[in-house]
């Protein structure tokens, strides 16, 4: 019976060495001779460390890990192709893409090893392994812009009729294929892929939520985020099970912990910026859960730093890990954003800028969970209807909003590529920029300190009921009429 050790997304684990050191202590402990150790994307970035070295410091953990098998996430090309490309040059394991292109239209990788499908003994059993990823990378990712990503569907069809007529005959024997696993870095789209004739296990990513539950009899897996848990799947002729592990009591891999803390103490991040005294939450529930303080702190930083009447943060913007509490270092802020992106300024109608404040609802935009809150705002206050879903009121510096009135808004430059996150704001709307995100942030902090509070920026409403919030209510988050409450779990891409 073959097992399969599932990670994905661990992303900014590794800016907590003893953290990421159990995690591998974890992998290796469940790994064995009938087991596989297979990653199903964003595994390099983002985060400190990945920031310091590139995305680097992966290499290292699937050199401990021993990892057989992984594919691509979106964060995994961060750095730009020629990045990802060293990575996998350096890397132990098979990297499987069956419908990612080069800047040339060629399958990516492919000199430094990358193959769409793979085919490896598991326990004595024959496991076709292929690799897709979100077809949707290319506008989420800015530095994957010139890649094309093919629809992942049709390349899984052909990766199973592939490695199926390479091999020949019918498993079971020891001849032919006696499992494919379809490793995925797709989220909500793994339900259609579970459904591709041949395909026997879905092991898969990108949405941070856990999840094994079965689509027309196939098992699809999701670990979670930041290596909070890993997913021991085995496979036999009855089907699938699933096991959920915790690293939290598992040995500490101290070669790889001594190595991410000797990477980020050479970047020089240590310095502390300032002190908070309530902890600032960064949990996916606060951030996805509509006003919160650390929103508030950095759309309250792009404002300033900008001179704009709005800023606006998208949530799956802000990283999610330790809270934020006592003294706060440039590599603390650096977690919350890890990117090398740009605050811009974009110029925005009071029409434009309504719309743009509608999308902040998961019910106008179809990316991520359906609970999705998508944003947080600085120098303006907006009424949302849960029910009737709906904008009911929305006001900048206090005063209506003038429908033919130019409005500045400070913003990540990421909302100017991206199609899936506040599709309204777009490059036309491009007026200026103001420095690295990350460094805005901590430029803010060293002026203004680290003291958000909850201000009713952000009201959601039974239908109706148009009431202000209570200035002030510090809680994360603050409680809606609706919900009373920061609503259920969600994931972040």
């Amino acid at each position: 019976m073959p097992r399969f050790v599932h990670y994905s997304d661990i992303e900014n684990v590794y800016d907590d060495p003893e953290r990421a050191g159990r995690l591998a202590g974890l992998i290796s402990d469940l790994d064995g001779a009938d087991a596989a150790v297979v990653g199903s994307g964003d595994n390099t970035s983002p985060g400190v460390a990945a920031t310091v070295s590139k995305g680097r410091q992966a290499v290292d953990f699937f050199g401990a890990v021993g990892t057989d098998v992984e594919t691509f996430g979106n964060h995994d090309f961060d750095f730009g192709t020629d990045a990802t490309r060293a990575i996998v040059a350096d890397s132990p394991q098979t990297w499987v893409s069956a419908n990612v292109r080069d800047e040339s239209g060629e399958p990516f990788g492919e000199a430094e090893g990358v193959v769409p499908w793979t085919v490896e003994r598991v326990d004595g059993d024959r496991v076709g392994f292929l690799g897709v990823t979100d077809p949707n990378t290319d506008s989420l990712n800015p530095s994957a812009a010139e890649m094309t990503f093919t629809d992942p569907y049709e390349a899984a069809r052909d990766a199973v009729a592939a490695m199926e007529a390479s091999v020949g005959g019918d498993g079971a024997d020891g001849e032919g294929i006696d499992y494919v696993v379809a490793v995925s870095h797709l989220g909500g789209g793994d339900d259609d892929l579970a459904r591709v004739d041949g395909v026997d296990l879905v092991l898969g990513g990108h949405i941070h939520s856990e999840r094994a539950e079965e689509v027309d009899g196939v098992l699809c897996t999701r670990p979670g985020v930041n290596g909070e848990t890993v997913l021991e799947v085995t496979l036999d002729d009855d089907g699938a099970s699933v096991r959920r592990h915790s690293p939290a009591d598992a040995p500490v891999d101290d070669r790889l912990a001594d190595g991410l803390r000797e990477r980020i103490t050479a970047a020089g991040l240590d310095e502390v910026v300032g002190r908070v005294d309530e902890p600032i939450v960064r949990t996916d529930e606060t951030v996805h859960g509509g006003e919160c303080r650390l929103g508030n702190l950095v759309a309250d930083a792009y404002r300033w730093a900008a001179d704009a009447d709005v800023g606006l943060q998208n949530a799956g913007g802000l990283r999610l890990g330790d809270d934020l509490v006592g003294d706060v270092t440039l590599a603390d802020l650096l977690s919350v954003l890890p990117f090398e992106e740009p605050v811009v300024v974009v110029e925005l109608t009071g029409a434009e800028l309504r719309a743009a404040f509608a999308e902040m609802s998961a019910s106008v935009v179809d990316f991520g969970e359906d609970d999705w809150w998508h944003g947080h705002l600085s120098g303006a206050r907006v009424v949302w209807d849960d029910e009737r879903e709906e904008l009911v009121d929305a006001s900048v510096g206090g005063d209506a909003i003038d429908p033919d009135r130019l409005y500045r808004v400070a913003t990540p430059g990421y909302l100017l590529h991206s199609d899936h996150e506040f599709p309204t704001i777009e490059e036309r709307h491009r007026a200026g920029e103001h420095g690295i995100q990350h460094e805005v942030l901590a430029e803010y902090v060293r002026e203004h300190g680290v003291a958000p509070e909850i201000d009713g920026r952000i009201r959601r409403v039974a239908t109706g009921d148009a009431r202000e919030a209570t200035p002030g209510d510090s809680s994360e988050n603050a409680p809606t009429d609706a919900t009373a409450g920061a609503g259920d779990p969600v994931g972040d891409e």
